[in-house]
């Protein structure tokens, strides 16, 4: 279109009016006419040309919006007014009755009754203790609060100062802070603690334990392991203040001597648990309890620290035997010990009618003998636990004149040490006769047994009557000379084998030299044996 038509046609349209446009512009009739709404098409003018474009078109000026959003609510009120005449009046309608206001809903767990919400928390304190856990659930709400603030879901704690990178001063400062913490957290939660174990406090072992013996009357254990600071003051403090403690653990802490027996001889009639570290001062305290004053005591156990301490142990057989005659677990361990000679005139002691684990287990040579296994068991018929490991001078002959019928667990593995030893080749046999119904787990490792020995022993496994409920679950043969044909019989007549260690096994094929743990290695070990195995001629 020439720009000089269109001008004329815009003054046209201003000159002539439509009748009953008045509130329409010139420019709103145009655009209606070229580009009716709806049409799908908008006007683009321009200064030399004007154009009917495809499409939405722009937007109209703001003061054409408003006036036809305006002329649009006149028209919808009077069609609104026009309907209210032609109604008929009627009476109003009641209004409805407020509904009542509900309370917020305070979430599912408040809504669990307290009494669940203890049993909950209680099976996860068995499982995993009860830090960090209560102190997280203690702040989800109120009732979670109530319920992991019990006392009684408070029986067992671990106390330790973070160790990460902390030097000496500073440790210092945050054994304080987490002392802080316990003097208000002592009267209200723990008057119900059993089991209490403080780890690496260097400086302020005193002042926890005093809180202790303030606020905790039902304590039964204590151990303290690597702590520094243990006074005679602060046992005997605490075992008179703990009425109910009868264990006590202080393996690699440093207390000294006359402190652990000033708590012996105060806590001594109740005492059932004590773990000792082998040092110097160890003579002091077994003195204290070959003296009886512990006769009820039920476990022992002296261990070396980190650093070996090579000087030798000398125990007193008969005077352990009578000074403790309720004793059930004997630990000696990885300690040169070295028994006192009986001699000749010395009488048998009354022996260890209780005893049910004794474990001598050392990764260097001692100095135990068929003479001492016999002075130290020869009164135990209950034994079910025998650890010999590094015990090179017991022979299968010494055991098995040994009381107990029903020995459950043997371990006589001699872990390097079996090259510089000149070990008996026969009597395998004798110990596996013997308790082939009742063991449960075999330890022969590094033993010098021959070929056809240790197939005659673990016949046994096979050959005896009722051998469908044998009890055999773990046999280590690591380093021995046991033949493939001897371990896939044992593995066929043992159903319930979940460990067998065959590594260093110089008569075993190569590729299956090493240890399978369950039930399903196990059984690709035998299907590999009897591939391996030659047929029969």
């Amino acid at each position: 279109m020439a720009p000089g038509v269109a001008r004329r046609a815009r003054q046209r349209v201003r000159i002539l009016p439509l009748a009953g446009a008045r509130s329409r512009s010139a420019e709103d009739w145009w655009w209606d006419r070229l580009a009716p709404s709806g049409s799908g098409y908008h006007l683009l003018q321009s200064d030399s040309m004007l154009l009917v474009l495809p499409g939405p078109g722009p937007a109209r000026r703001r003061a054409q919006r408003r006036a036809a959003r305006r002329a649009q609510l006149l028209r919808l009120h009077g069609a609104r007014a026009a309907e209210a005449k032609a109604k008929p009046r009627t009476a109003p309608a009641p209004a409805p009755a407020p509904a009542p206001q509900q309370e917020p809903d305070p979430g599912w767990g408040d809504r669990i009754p307290l009494e669940i919400l203890l049993q909950i928390f209680g099976l996860l304190v068995a499982a995993d203790g009860p830090i960090p856990f209560l102190g997280r659930a203690a702040r989800v709400c109120r009732r979670w609060h109530e319920a992991a603030s019990q006392p009684a879901l408070w029986h067992t704690l671990t106390l330790s100062p973070p160790l990460v990178g902390r030097p000496a001063k500073s440790g210092t400062k945050t054994e304080k802070k987490l002392l802080a913490s316990l003097e208000w957290l002592m009267p209200s939660r723990f008057s119900q603690l059993q089991r209490l174990t403080l780890i690496h406090w260097k400086s302020q072992v005193h002042p926890v334990l005093k809180l202790v013996s303030e606020s905790c009357p039902r304590l039964t254990f204590l151990k303290l392991s690597d702590c520094h600071g243990v006074t005679p003051d602060t046992l005997i403090m605490l075992a008179k203040a703990c009425p109910q403690l009868h264990s006590l653990d202080i393996q690699h802490s440093t207390v000294e001597s006359t402190a652990v027996v000033s708590f012996l001889e105060e806590a001594g009639p109740r005492m059932r648990k004590l773990w000792l570290t082998y040092s110097s001062q160890t003579t002091a305290i077994l003195g204290a309890l070959l003296g009886s004053c512990c006769p009820q005591l039920q476990l022992l156990e002296v261990s070396t620290g980190l650093n070996h301490n090579s000087t030798p142990l000398q125990l007193p057989v008969e005077a352990l035997q009578k000074g403790c005659p309720q004793l059930q677990v004997l630990r000696l361990l990885n300690l040169m010990w070295l028994p006192k000679p009986s001699g000749r005139a010395t009488t048998p002691g009354p022996g260890f009618p209780s005893l049910e684990e004794l474990c001598l287990a050392s990764s260097t040579c001692n100095f135990v003998s068929n003479e001492v296994l016999d002075r130290l068991l020869h009164g135990s018929p209950h034994l079910r636990l025998l650890d010999l490991r590094g015990c090179a001078r017991i022979t299968p002959a010494g055991l098995h004149d040994l009381p107990c019928q029903e020995l459950e667990q043997l371990h006589l593995g001699l872990y390097g040490m079996s090259d510089r030893l000149t070990l008996a080749k026969e009597g395998s046999l004798l110990l596996t006769q013997k308790w082939c119904h009742t063991l449960q787990e075999l330890d022969l490792s590094g033993q010098g047994f021959s070929e056809k020995d240790l197939e005659q022993a673990l016949a046994a496994f096979s050959g005896a009557p009722g051998a469908s409920h044998l009890a055999l679950c773990s046999l280590n043969l690591r380093g021995t000379r046991v033949t493939a044909s001897t371990v896939s019989s044992v593995i066929s007549n043992c159903s319930g084998l979940l460990y067998l260690n065959l590594e260093s096994c110089r008569c075993l094929p190569r590729g299956l030299k090493r240890a399978y743990r369950g039930p399903e290695e196990v059984q690709w070990c035998l299907q590999q044996l009897l591939t391996s195995l030659p047929p029969p001629s």
